[in-house]
């Protein structure tokens, strides 16, 4: 059969994000302790960058516009260089470490749970022989992780959010190598995807050799649903052991830590660990809840005017410039390009941050009124980026790691946020509202015959939700209840 070559044309759809959106996103994302940290960064890196309090502004009449040459013709910048990611404070100087603990000092509140576990985790991928690229995948996946340690999402989806994300294609097969990097952390069962292979990864320790241990590993592979139910007579028969090695058996598997991340948490909490909130909602005088941004220790910035002048000096005079002095005025001019884009990624970071945060408010008013969690209405971060004209994505990343300091307390972005539920009466309520109901069903029921995933079903629909078993069975897992055969006295 003759082959040929043949040239074709197609049109497919591929979302592509430019480095300037990359920083963007990145900018979203980071918390404001950690955003002051990149802007003093910034501003270490590029000296057209400085505080708009060092001086007066010099007159708007004698601004030049920089991004003309001069011909006065517009040059297009483009706003695609890449600024740089700085997420440290490694080159901040001392005094202004020292200011931005003052103001911590103002605003910081403590928290139950510690941000050290994943910090922990973090420092041990030093230990591993990765690339740079793969580090930024193992600190995605470490940012995945749950605060028990899991890792609830699956690959394929961490797989699609790199691509779309970060602009990182990385197949699900080198997510498994790298997760399987993961499981060898401390503690053992960090990144595990069930409570059975959290179990299985700390039997599989090379340090745990006894017979018992082994057996004990037999247990979760072979007999993991008689284990959980504790159907003891059923291991013993399946393993063809006696009372005297289930006993031992028995102690390694109940000395086992189910929640890894936890464990760890508890041990870091002695650190006293702090959370410095994003936003400030207030109310004014005439009952409206006014939202601020906590823009901590972050300086205003502006262009410096000598940066100007330096353009404007060289522009007067670019016909008669020497190579060096091309070079000089070329070297200038892209800081000051690149400064002004920081700036520009600043106040817009600035505006979204305050619609997604005020629209919060708005369809959560009641709550920020009473403080009452029953007031918290069913809310997707879908809604809310329909009410802000936002893509979703960008919705997530604000309220992703973003905390807000109300009349009453301090609470993440994400509290704000659950599905909901139809009522009987065709009323929507919240998942947490369900879970509540919940808990005051299991907390009046006969400790001598709790109730199934059936009865709980059938108790919540006689208070009004609509919730099918394999729900309930969901929430119950949530909320850490086990099962009526586990809660029976």
């Amino acid at each position: 059969m003759l082959q040929r070559l043949e040239q074709t044309q197609a049109e497919i759809q591929a979302q592509q994000l430019s480095a300037l959106q990359i920083v963007y996103a990145r900018m979203l994302e980071l918390p404001v302790a950690d955003l002051a940290a990149r802007v003093q960064n910034e501003m270490v890196d590029n000296a057209a960058l400085e505080e708009a309090d060092r001086e007066p502004e010099e007159p708007e009449s004698d601004r030049t516009d920089t991004t003309a040459d001069s011909d006065g013709n517009d040059e297009e910048t483009g706003g695609e260089e890449l600024l740089g990611d700085y997420l440290t404070d490694d080159d901040v100087p001392e005094y202004l470490k020292a200011r931005a603990d003052a103001v911590r000092e103002q605003y910081e509140v403590p928290r139950a749970d510690s941000v050290s576990f994943y910090e922990n985790l973090r420092d041990q991928i030093s230990e591993y022989n990765l690339t740079e690229r793969e580090r930024e995948v193992m600190e995605y996946l470490i940012g995945s992780l749950d605060g028990d340690g899991f890792l609830r999402k699956d690959l394929y989806t961490l797989s699609d959010e790199l691509a779309v994300y970060h602009n990182i294609d990385v197949t699900v097969e080198e997510l498994e190598r790298l997760l399987s990097v993961l499981h060898r952390f401390e503690p053992r069962g960090i990144g595990a995807r069930s409570l059975q292979e959290c179990l299985r990864l700390q039997l599989e320790d090379p340090e745990r050799r006894s017979h018992y241990d082994r057996l004990a590993l037999k247990v979760v592979n072979r007999c993991f649903k008689d284990f959980v139910a504790r159907r003891w007579d059923a291991v013993m028969r399946r393993l063809k052991i006696d009372e005297e090695t289930l006993k031992h058996v028995r102690y390694v598997l109940t000395h086992l830590n189910p929640l890894p991340g936890s464990a760890l948490s508890e041990n870091m909490q002695g650190a006293a660990p702090t959370v410095l909130p994003d936003f400030f909602v207030t109310a004014a005088d005439n009952g409206d809840f006014v939202v601020t941004l906590n823009n901590g220790d972050i300086p205003e910035l502006r262009v410096s005017p000598s940066f100007k002048e330096s353009i404007r000096e060289y522009s007067t005079h670019r016909s008669k410039m020497t190579r060096e002095q091309r070079e000089t005025y070329t070297y200038v001019k892209n800081k000051v390009e690149s400064a002004n884009i920081f700036i520009g990624l600043l106040k817009r970071r600035h505006q979204t941050l305050l619609a997604v945060m005020q629209t919060i408010v708005d369809l959560q008013r009641p709550f920020f009124e009473d403080d009452d969690e029953s007031l918290l209405s069913p809310m997707t971060q879908k809604e809310v980026a329909q009410k802000t004209g936002l893509d979703i994505s960008t919705v997530s990343r604000v309220t992703g790691s973003k905390y807000v300091q109300t009349l009453y307390g301090i609470y993440p972005l994400k509290y704000f946020f659950s599905s909901q539920f139809t009522t009987e009466d065709g009323g929507e309520v919240s998942t947490r509202q369900v879970k509540a109901a919940m808990a005051e069903v299991l907390a009046t029921e006969d400790k001598h015959s709790p109730l199934t995933d059936d009865g709980l079903a059938e108790a919540l629909r006689e208070k009004g939700f609509r919730v099918a078993r394999r729900t309930v069975a969901k929430y119950r897992e949530m909320m850490g209840i086990p099962t009526a055969r586990l809660r029976k006295d």
